[in-house]
């Protein structure tokens, strides 16, 4: 059996999108949200993940589509692993392709997490391979063929309604508060006397709200903060101390289960 391998790279035209090949066994994504939409093609194998409430599994020749913020995990769902490629397109890369067809204002929307679409799945696997190749124009090309193809055929309008009720105060609060001290987060007890409430009922209400317990979007949100650090050319211990990490490996051990890699492989595929 071959061994485990991952590539993150930035696409080489646009600056809004990262592209991620990888074969995984043992790996297994905790869970967490991104920021992009997430577009994977499964290759081989079988990848099982958790999506709002269920669990999922997408098999070869498969696409998954993941829209923004949407929390999931990912690990194998067959012994041999899963070998996939993946496109994270930013909102604003994919929003400007559904102005170009026409599309209704607002942000696309995938009703359809798994999808069988083999004209897809031929593109992302271009978008790869040209990008790969250091053709930087086909690419670009390929990447804004794949993303109107799967806008055309699976995407809706935002969905109007929202879900009911906006998160309480005190839990609106809590987030406030987790990204105003990313480095040195108040304790559990804290949080709740802070914003007035039980903690075990803003343990609730916060996870009822954004899909994580605070612990976990706290991690969450020091990774992605940790990314665009990292991007900004910061060297990964000076990330790691000032977003709250203990040490690097604290950093690396979380980067890896939310990005796919640890931060050492996520800046060899980020050229300055």
């Amino acid at each position: 059996m071959s061994p485990e391998v991952a590539h993150y790279r930035r696409h080489p035209a646009e600056p809004g999108v990262d592209l991620l090949s990888a074969r995984y066994v043992t790996h297994r994504y905790t869970r967490h949200a991104h920021a992009t939409y997430t577009v994977g093609l499964i290759e081989s194998g079988v990848e099982e993940f958790e999506h709002a409430g269920s669990l999922l599994r997408a098999a070869t020749g498969q696409v998954a589509l993941l829209n923004p913020e949407v929390v999931h995990t990912g690990h194998a769902g067959v012994p041999e692993g899963w070998r996939y490629r993946v496109l994270y397109p930013s909102v604003d890369v994919v929003a400007q392709v559904a102005a170009e067809l026409g599309a209704p204002h607002g942000t696309p929307y995938f009703p359809q997490t798994v999808v069988d679409d083999p004209e897809a799945a031929r593109l992302i696997r271009a978008v790869h391979h040209s990008a790969e190749s250091g053709d930087a124009l086909t690419a670009s090309s390929t990447l804004h063929r794949a993303l109107a193809g799967l806008l055309g055929r699976h995407a809706v309008r935002p969905p109007r309604s929202v879900p009911p009720g906006a998160p309480p105060r005190a839990v609106r609060a809590a987030r406030d508060i987790l990204h105003e001290h990313l480095s040195d987060p108040p304790s559990l007890d804290d949080l709740a006397a802070m914003v007035g409430t039980g903690r075990f009922a803003l343990l609730r209400a916060f996870r009822a709200a954004y899909g994580l317990p605070p612990h976990a979007y706290l991690t969450n949100l020091r990774v992605q903060r940790a990314r665009a650090l990292l991007d900004a050319g910061v060297r990964p211990a000076e990330v790691a101390a000032g977003l709250g990490f203990t040490d690097q490996a604290h950093l690396t051990r979380h980067f890896k289960r939310i990005v796919g890699v640890p931060p050492g492989a996520y800046l060899l595929g980020r050229p300055a």
